[in-house]
């Protein structure tokens, strides 16, 4: 005779890391099927697991759906103007090098309003981190297209399709020297967690693309209309490949076509800070 199991449901009313979370500000704004609810999950959890003293991390966020994360953690967070969110950052690693400062925040923050600062900081190899949520739209602010949308997807500003080939971001991050390069999606919920505990200990920029569903905004424009479609997307397209040719890692979302994730680059590299100190010492500021 076989052994009877009894499944019991038990509810509780806190949560393992509460200490992280404002819960008081939930429930969150969130659309159904959006993806930054387990972005946000992760990243307490990597804080949990990195070593760091929780008030020694700092989040900093712009403005957009992603830029709300900022608001639900408990550690000092910042939450600073549409493209900025990087240069924020910067000044504040630089003036506080003993803090570990992470910008989460959305492709169109980053990487389209705040190109120009995304590729002057990987250059500079400030020791910070930086995840990217890309959608592919600008979620919050209207629907338009971006600087990741996908050529040929529609938007509110491309209804006929998207004209402009997108950024690569991985092969653009590591072309600039990057220490650390990697891209997963919101399905892969223990890979990220694992790779934002990896990049809170890179010394030096450490960037992840995180492709996270948008049902409502992208997905209502290009016939992905429910946070299914996307996990659908995910598991029929999505190769784990972390030697991959970072050349042929675009991604164009059509079916059948794949989405290479991986940890791609972890490399040590001089950072802003150490060239800083041997110019000081140089100048003799320093003995």
């Amino acid at each position: 005779m076989g052994q009877k199991v009894v499944l019991r449901e038990r509810i509780v009313d806190e949560s393992p890391r509460d200490d992280l979370i404002r819960r008081e500000r939930f429930p969150h704004i969130w659309c159904p099927g959006c993806g930054l609810g387990t972005v946000l999950k992760c990243y307490v959890e990597a804080i949990a697991a990195s070593n760091i003293p929780p008030d020694k991390h700092v989040i900093v966020s712009g403005i957009g759906c992603t830029g709300r994360i900022a608001g639900y953690v408990r550690l000092d967070s910042y939450h600073v103007t549409h493209g900025r969110p990087i240069a924020f950052a910067e000044g504040m690693k630089i003036v506080r090098p003993d803090l570990e400062v992470t910008v989460i925040s959305g492709d169109g923050d980053l990487v389209t309003i705040g190109g120009n600062h995304f590729i002057h900081a990987v250059r500079r190899n400030v020791d910070i981190n930086v995840f990217l949520v890309n959608n592919f739209i600008y979620g919050m602010t209207g629907n338009q297209m971006g600087s990741t949308t996908p050529l040929g997807a529609k938007s509110s500003t491309s209804p006929y399709g998207c004209p402009e080939p997108p950024f690569n971001l991985p092969l653009l991050a590591a072309a600039l020297g990057a220490p650390f390069v990697a891209r997963w999606t919101t399905l892969h919920v223990r890979q990220l967690a694992d790779a934002m505990k990896r990049a809170m200990n890179v010394k030096g920029f450490a960037f992840i693309e995180i492709i996270s569903p948008c049902p409502v905004g992208f997905g209502s424009y290009n016939d992905l209309r429910d946070g299914r479609d996307y996990i659908k997307l995910f598991l029929e397209n999505c190769i784990v490949d972390h030697s991959a040719d970072l050349n042929k890692v675009g991604i164009t979302l059509k079916p059948g076509e794949p989405i290479i994730l991986g940890n791609f680059i972890d490399r040590e590299a001089p950072t802003y800070h150490d060239l800083e100190l041997e110019v000081f010492k140089k100048a003799g500021w320093l003995k």
